[in-house]
């Protein structure tokens, strides 16, 4: 699998998104993405209660760790590569996370205009 170039959706060089949980489609800390990331797991999201409760509800449960996956689980405060979709999807029902702009992928322009993220944009 070849990786996209790694800008993100300033049009700067990508920036890591977290290591601690280990994120990213390569499990690299990076939001960097490839034709084969179906999910387009491109936005550096921070965790909240009420996301995570969100994203289990729709059948994405992220806070269950999974250790045959080597799957922590993640936490409120935690950064992940969230699916572009998701994020579209829980900003469409009340409950975006917010995001890292310098750590999420220009990819994720694809699916989310660059208005919604600013507005959710985490301070850095």
């Amino acid at each position: 699998m070849q990786k996209q170039d790694s800008i993100n959706v300033l049009g700067g060089v990508l920036s890591p998104c977290s290591r601690d949980p280990l994120t990213g489609f390569f499990r690299d800390g990076a939001c960097n993405t490839c034709p084969e990331d179906q999910g387009s797991h491109t936005v550096c999201a921070v965790m909240t209660a009420e996301f995570l409760a969100f994203s289990k509800y729709v059948g994405n449960d992220l806070s269950t760790p999974r250790p045959e996956f080597n799957f922590p689980g993640l936490n409120p405060g935690d950064s992940w590569c969230l699916c572009a979709a998701r994020f579209l999807q829980a900003h469409d029902e009340g409950c975006a996370p917010k995001v890292h702009l310098e750590a999420t992928h220009q990819r994720a322009l694809e699916i989310i205009p660059l208005r919604l993220l600013k507005e959710n944009a985490a301070s850095e």
